[in-house]
Protein backbone atom coordinates (compact mmCIF):
# COMPACT_ATOMS: atom_id res chain seq x y z
CA UNK A 1 0.00 0.00 0.00
CA UNK A 2 3.05 2.27 0.00
CA UNK A 3 2.09 5.51 -1.70
CA UNK A 4 -1.44 4.35 -2.61
CA UNK A 5 -3.98 7.17 -2.67
CA UNK A 6 -6.93 6.28 -0.45
CA UNK A 7 -10.12 8.25 0.13
CA UNK A 8 -11.24 7.53 3.70
CA UNK A 9 -14.56 8.97 4.79
CA UNK A 10 -15.59 9.05 8.45
CA UNK A 11 -11.97 8.96 9.53
CA UNK A 12 -12.56 11.32 12.46
CA UNK A 13 -15.49 9.40 14.00
CA UNK A 14 -15.46 6.74 16.71
CA UNK A 15 -14.81 3.99 14.18
CA UNK A 16 -12.45 6.13 12.13
CA UNK A 17 -10.16 6.84 15.09
CA UNK A 18 -9.39 3.12 15.12
CA UNK A 19 -9.35 2.55 11.37
CA UNK A 20 -7.29 5.56 10.25
CA UNK A 21 -4.05 4.55 12.05
CA UNK A 22 -4.35 1.02 10.66
CA UNK A 23 -4.65 2.26 7.08
CA UNK A 24 -1.81 4.74 7.57
CA UNK A 25 0.39 1.91 8.87
CA UNK A 26 0.20 0.30 5.42
CA UNK A 27 2.07 3.26 3.92
CA UNK A 28 -0.97 4.70 2.17
CA UNK A 29 -1.62 8.40 1.69
CA UNK A 30 -5.09 9.54 2.72
CA UNK A 31 -7.60 12.13 1.63
CA UNK A 32 -9.89 12.55 4.60
CA UNK A 33 -13.08 14.64 4.36
CA UNK A 34 -14.49 16.28 7.48
CA UNK A 35 -17.37 18.57 8.42
CA UNK A 36 -16.08 20.81 11.23
CA UNK A 37 -12.65 21.74 12.56
CA UNK A 38 -13.49 20.33 16.00
CA UNK A 39 -13.92 16.91 14.37
CA UNK A 40 -10.17 16.82 13.71
CA UNK A 41 -9.01 17.36 17.29
CA UNK A 42 -9.17 13.76 18.51
CA UNK A 43 -7.48 12.40 15.37
CA UNK A 44 -4.66 14.94 15.54
CA UNK A 45 -4.07 14.06 19.17
CA UNK A 46 -4.00 10.35 18.35
CA UNK A 47 -1.56 10.34 15.43
CA UNK A 48 2.15 11.23 15.36
CA UNK A 49 3.21 14.21 13.25
CA UNK A 50 4.88 12.07 10.57
CA UNK A 51 1.61 10.17 10.04
CA UNK A 52 -0.42 13.37 9.82
CA UNK A 53 1.86 14.46 6.97
CA UNK A 54 0.30 11.70 4.84
CA UNK A 55 -3.26 12.95 5.36
CA UNK A 56 -4.88 15.65 3.24
CA UNK A 57 -7.88 17.02 5.11
CA UNK A 58 -10.76 18.38 3.00
CA UNK A 59 -13.76 20.13 4.51
CA UNK A 60 -16.81 18.85 2.64
CA UNK A 61 -20.44 17.91 3.12
CA UNK A 62 -20.86 14.33 1.90
CA UNK A 63 -24.42 15.08 0.80
CA UNK A 64 -23.19 17.82 -1.54
CA UNK A 65 -22.52 16.10 -4.86
CA UNK A 66 -20.72 19.08 -6.40
CA UNK A 67 -18.34 19.33 -3.45
CA UNK A 68 -17.68 15.58 -3.53
CA UNK A 69 -16.92 15.66 -7.25
CA UNK A 70 -14.51 18.57 -6.74
CA UNK A 71 -12.72 16.79 -3.89
CA UNK A 72 -12.24 13.62 -5.92
CA UNK A 73 -11.22 15.52 -9.04
CA UNK A 74 -8.52 17.22 -6.96
CA UNK A 75 -6.98 13.83 -6.14
CA UNK A 76 -4.20 12.66 -8.43
CA UNK A 77 -5.56 9.12 -8.20
CA UNK A 78 -8.16 7.22 -6.19
CA UNK A 79 -6.56 3.84 -5.68
CA UNK A 80 -9.05 2.96 -2.98
CA UNK A 81 -12.17 4.15 -1.21
CA UNK A 82 -13.03 3.18 2.35
CA UNK A 83 -16.42 4.62 3.24
CA UNK A 84 -17.07 4.60 6.99
CA UNK A 85 -19.69 7.34 7.20
CA UNK A 86 -23.00 6.17 8.60
CA UNK A 87 -25.24 6.38 11.61
CA UNK A 88 -27.47 4.30 13.85
CA UNK A 89 -31.05 5.10 14.82
CA UNK A 90 -33.98 3.10 16.11
CA UNK A 91 -37.66 3.35 16.92
CA UNK A 92 -40.91 1.45 16.35
CA UNK A 93 -41.87 1.44 12.69
CA UNK A 94 -45.46 2.57 13.27
CA UNK A 95 -44.19 5.70 15.04
CA UNK A 96 -41.12 6.42 12.90
CA UNK A 97 -41.19 9.83 11.27
CA UNK A 98 -40.69 10.12 7.52
CA UNK A 99 -38.23 12.93 8.20
CA UNK A 100 -36.07 10.59 10.29
CA UNK A 101 -36.39 7.79 7.72
CA UNK A 102 -35.06 10.12 5.01
CA UNK A 103 -32.27 11.31 7.30
CA UNK A 104 -31.19 7.71 7.95
CA UNK A 105 -31.15 6.89 4.24
CA UNK A 106 -29.21 10.04 3.43
CA UNK A 107 -26.58 9.32 6.07
CA UNK A 108 -26.17 5.62 5.39
CA UNK A 109 -27.04 5.15 1.73
CA UNK A 110 -26.95 8.48 -0.14
CA UNK A 111 -23.46 9.34 1.10
CA UNK A 112 -22.32 5.87 0.03
CA UNK A 113 -23.80 6.32 -3.43
CA UNK A 114 -22.23 9.75 -3.96
CA UNK A 115 -18.68 8.88 -2.89
CA UNK A 116 -18.83 5.55 -4.74
CA UNK A 117 -20.18 7.22 -7.89
CA UNK A 118 -17.40 9.78 -8.17
CA UNK A 119 -14.62 7.49 -6.93
CA UNK A 120 -15.73 4.92 -9.50
CA UNK A 121 -15.66 7.56 -12.23
CA UNK A 122 -11.99 8.19 -11.40
CA UNK A 123 -11.25 4.48 -11.15
CA UNK A 124 -12.67 3.82 -14.62
CA UNK A 125 -10.25 6.43 -15.98
CA UNK A 126 -7.34 4.76 -14.20
CA UNK A 127 -8.38 1.18 -14.90
CA UNK A 128 -7.81 0.33 -11.24
CA UNK A 129 -9.49 0.76 -7.88
CA UNK A 130 -10.75 -0.80 -4.67
CA UNK A 131 -14.09 0.18 -3.13
CA UNK A 132 -14.92 -0.93 0.41
CA UNK A 133 -18.18 0.00 2.14
CA UNK A 134 -19.57 -0.67 5.59
CA UNK A 135 -22.97 -2.27 5.92
CA UNK A 136 -24.21 -3.87 9.11
CA UNK A 137 -25.19 -7.24 10.49
CA UNK A 138 -28.68 -5.73 10.58
CA UNK A 139 -28.65 -5.58 6.78
CA UNK A 140 -28.96 -9.37 6.64
CA UNK A 141 -30.42 -10.02 10.12
CA UNK A 142 -32.92 -7.18 10.66
CA UNK A 143 -34.06 -6.58 14.21
CA UNK A 144 -37.10 -4.95 15.81
CA UNK A 145 -37.32 -1.16 15.87
CA UNK A 146 -34.45 -0.95 13.38
CA UNK A 147 -36.37 -0.76 10.10
CA UNK A 148 -34.78 2.43 8.74
CA UNK A 149 -31.27 1.49 9.83
CA UNK A 150 -31.46 -2.08 8.53
CA UNK A 151 -33.13 -1.07 5.27
CA UNK A 152 -30.60 1.66 4.54
CA UNK A 153 -27.69 -0.66 5.32
CA UNK A 154 -29.24 -3.36 3.13
CA UNK A 155 -29.20 -0.72 0.41
CA UNK A 156 -25.46 -0.27 0.97
CA UNK A 157 -24.97 -4.00 0.45
CA UNK A 158 -27.04 -4.02 -2.76
CA UNK A 159 -25.29 -0.91 -4.11
CA UNK A 160 -21.85 -2.38 -3.46
CA UNK A 161 -22.68 -5.70 -5.07
CA UNK A 162 -24.16 -3.93 -8.08
CA UNK A 163 -20.91 -1.98 -8.51
CA UNK A 164 -19.00 -5.26 -8.28
CA UNK A 165 -21.15 -6.67 -11.07
CA UNK A 166 -20.62 -3.57 -13.22
CA UNK A 167 -16.84 -3.78 -12.83
CA UNK A 168 -16.49 -7.51 -13.46
CA UNK A 169 -13.60 -8.23 -15.80
CA UNK A 170 -11.64 -5.16 -14.69
CA UNK A 171 -9.09 -4.41 -11.97
CA UNK A 172 -11.75 -2.52 -10.02
CA UNK A 173 -13.36 -4.32 -7.09
CA UNK A 174 -16.14 -3.54 -4.64
CA UNK A 175 -16.78 -5.34 -1.35
CA UNK A 176 -18.79 -4.67 1.79
CA UNK A 177 -18.23 -5.62 5.42
CA UNK A 178 -21.01 -6.30 7.92
CA UNK A 179 -19.93 -5.45 11.46
CA UNK A 180 -22.08 -6.19 14.45
CA UNK A 181 -21.78 -3.85 17.45
CA UNK A 182 -18.55 -1.85 17.24
CA UNK A 183 -16.73 -0.94 20.44
CA UNK A 184 -16.88 2.85 20.22
CA UNK A 185 -17.36 5.41 23.01
CA UNK A 186 -20.81 6.23 21.62
CA UNK A 187 -21.93 2.61 21.74
CA UNK A 188 -20.59 2.17 25.26
CA UNK A 189 -22.48 5.28 26.35
CA UNK A 190 -25.70 4.04 24.73
CA UNK A 191 -25.54 0.36 25.72
CA UNK A 192 -23.16 0.17 28.65
CA UNK A 193 -19.81 -1.58 28.62
CA UNK A 194 -20.66 -4.92 30.25
CA UNK A 195 -20.49 -6.81 26.93
CA UNK A 196 -18.02 -4.50 25.19
CA UNK A 197 -15.23 -7.07 25.22
CA UNK A 198 -17.35 -9.17 22.87
CA UNK A 199 -17.89 -6.34 20.38
CA UNK A 200 -15.87 -5.67 17.25
CA UNK A 201 -12.84 -3.48 17.91
CA UNK A 202 -12.37 -0.61 15.44
CA UNK A 203 -8.75 -1.62 14.94
CA UNK A 204 -9.77 -5.18 14.11
CA UNK A 205 -12.30 -3.98 11.55
CA UNK A 206 -9.58 -1.65 10.24
CA UNK A 207 -7.38 -4.64 9.45
CA UNK A 208 -10.16 -6.19 7.37
CA UNK A 209 -10.79 -2.91 5.55
CA UNK A 210 -7.09 -2.34 4.90
CA UNK A 211 -6.82 -5.80 3.33
CA UNK A 212 -9.86 -5.28 1.12
CA UNK A 213 -8.51 -1.98 -0.21
CA UNK A 214 -5.13 -3.53 -1.02
CA UNK A 215 -3.74 -5.24 -4.11
CA UNK A 216 -3.85 -8.55 -2.20
CA UNK A 217 -7.66 -8.53 -2.36
CA UNK A 218 -7.86 -8.31 -6.14
CA UNK A 219 -9.72 -11.62 -6.41
CA UNK A 220 -12.48 -10.59 -4.00
CA UNK A 221 -15.40 -8.80 -5.62
CA UNK A 222 -18.98 -8.50 -4.47
CA UNK A 223 -18.11 -10.16 -1.16
CA UNK A 224 -20.37 -9.54 1.84
CA UNK A 225 -18.08 -10.18 4.78
CA UNK A 226 -19.43 -10.69 8.31
CA UNK A 227 -17.31 -9.16 11.07
CA UNK A 228 -19.35 -10.09 14.12
CA UNK A 229 -16.83 -10.31 16.94
CA UNK A 230 -18.17 -12.63 19.67
CA UNK A 231 -21.71 -11.29 19.76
Amino acid sequence: MQGKQILLTGGTGGLGLGVTPVVLATGAELTLPYRKEKDLLALRETLPANALERIRFVQVDLLDETAIAQMIDSMRRVDGLIHLVGGFAMGPTHEYRLEDWRKDFDLNLTTTFLVCKHSLRKMWQQGYGRIVTVGSRGAVEPGPQLAAYCASKAGVVALTRSIAAETKGTDITANVVLPSIIDTPANRAAMGSEQAELWVKPESLGQVLAFLVSEAARDLRGAVIPVYGNV
